[in-house]
C-alpha cells in the first residue's frame, strides 16, 4: 500500500530539505512530475528539481522547513509551511548571510506514493527581501 498524500509531503520537506537526502527526489517525484511556482516554467522530472534544489540549498545550507498543517483531500494534499534560514552560500547571489523567515504553500496531487504535479506559493519577495536583493516595502 503507498503511503497518503500527506505522508508523502511531509517526508518530502523532512527527508529532502531539512535532513538534505537528494535521493528523496528521485523517490517521491513522478519521473515526469511536474512543479509550478519555482520558476518562469515548471520544473519537469527529478533531474530539472535537482537543479533547483542544489541551487537554492547551495544558498542555504541551514535551509529548514517546517509542515505546520496539512490537509488531505483524495489524491490532493495542501501543507502550510514555516521556513528559515540564513543565505550564507553561494548559491542566489552574493552570499549576505541574512536571516531569512517566511510562509508558504504546497499542494501537490500524489499518485502511487509519488508527487505527480505540485502547486507552490511561497513568499519569496519577503525573503529576497530579508537577503536584501529587494527594498523594504514603503509604509
Amino acid at each position: 500500500m503507498s503511503a497518503s498524500p500527506g505522508a508523502v509531503l511531509r517526508e518530502w520537506f523532512e527527508q529532502l530539505w531539512n535532513q538534505r537526502k537528494e535521493d528523496t527526489i528521485d523517490r517521491l517525484l513522478a519521473p515526469h512530475g511536474k512543479a509550478h511556482g519555482l520558476g518562469s516554467e515548471p520544473l519537469v522530472g527529478p533531474d530539472a528539481f535537482k537543479a533547483f534544489y542544489r541551487t537554492f540549498s547551495s544558498a542555504f545550507p541551514d535551509f529548514h522547513v517546517e509542515v505546520i498543517h496539512t490537509v488531505v483531500e483524495g489524491d490532493m494534499v495542501s501543507v502550510l509551511c514555516h521556513v528559515t534560514g540564513v543565505h550564507c552560500g553561494p548559491g542566489m547571489g552574493t552570499p549576505s548571510d541574512a536571516k531569512v523567515d517566511f510562509w508558504g504553500m504546497t499542494m501537490a496531487r500524489v499518485t502511487n506514493g509519488q508527487m505527480v504535479e505540485g502547486w507552490n506559493s511561497y513568499d519569496f519577495m519577503t525573503c529576497y527581501q530579508q537577503m536584501g536583493l529587494l527594498p523594504p516595502p514603503n509604509l
